[in-house]
């Protein structure tokens, strides 16, 4: 007569390749995780912008970033500020990376600063993505001490990714629910008041208000 602890062993086993499968199948051989599909919150890539006047308290939170520096939004003042939320294995995140690293290189030195800010991933994950994708502004770690998000609580939506632009005050000036191209990052810049090219007359930032009749 057969003894019933065959069966539970055989999957057992099973369980186990197939753990060992999947674990095997969730990265690139770049040290991503496959990029997934509607596991989040997606945006639809809305903006929204906000008067000056409107505007509320600066945003503050410190964090380490994947290079173990450690950012603290309060010595940003007096610079245009984009904050980027992201993840390795979110695609749209993925998919805007090249725009975003496009439009940091062209704002470099035009008193904006870029910081992403990642919600999921260990360093060395973070790392990987910013290798591959060739991202070189700091990005934060987010995911132990969720200092950022909660700064952005009530500020930002829960879409990832979710663009937001500070103001030289630090205040948020605009907002993006998804991704988003260079030419929407580059014109939220303009109207916070980013310096200009070299080669551009200088355009004032907006100020809420009305020009005299």
């Amino acid at each position: 007569m057969s003894t019933p602890v065959a069966r539970p062993r055989r999957r057992a086993l099973a369980g186990a390749f197939l753990a060992a499968a999947l674990l095997a199948g969730c990265g690139g051989g770049d040290g991503l995780p496959e990029a997934q599909g509607q596991n989040w919150i997606s945006g639809d890539g809305t903006v929204a912008t906000t008067p000056p006047a409107e505007r509320g308290e600066p945003v503050t939170f410190t964090g380490e970033t994947v290079d173990g520096e450690t950012i603290d939004l309060a010595d940003l003042r007096g610079q245009v500020v984009l904050l980027n939320t992201w993840f390795a294995a979110c695609g749209p995140c993925r998919e805007e990376a090249d725009d975003l690293q496009q439009v940091w290189e062209e704002y470099s030195g035009r008193n904006v600063q870029f910081v992403g800010i990642n919600t999921y991933d260990t360093a060395a994950i973070a790392e990987s993505f910013h290798r591959s994708f060739g991202v070189t502004y700091p990005s934060v770690l987010d995911a132990d001490s969720g200092e950022a998000m909660l700064a952005l609580r009530g500020v930002a939506p829960q879409a990832t990714p979710t663009t937001i632009v500070l103001d030289t005050e630090g205040r948020v000036a605009a907002r993006v629910s998804g991704p988003a191209d260079a030419s929407t990052f580059a014109g939220l810049l303009d109207d916070a008041g980013a310096a200009p090219a070299p080669d551009e007359p200088a355009v004032p930032a907006a100020t809420g208000t009305a020009a005299p009749a």
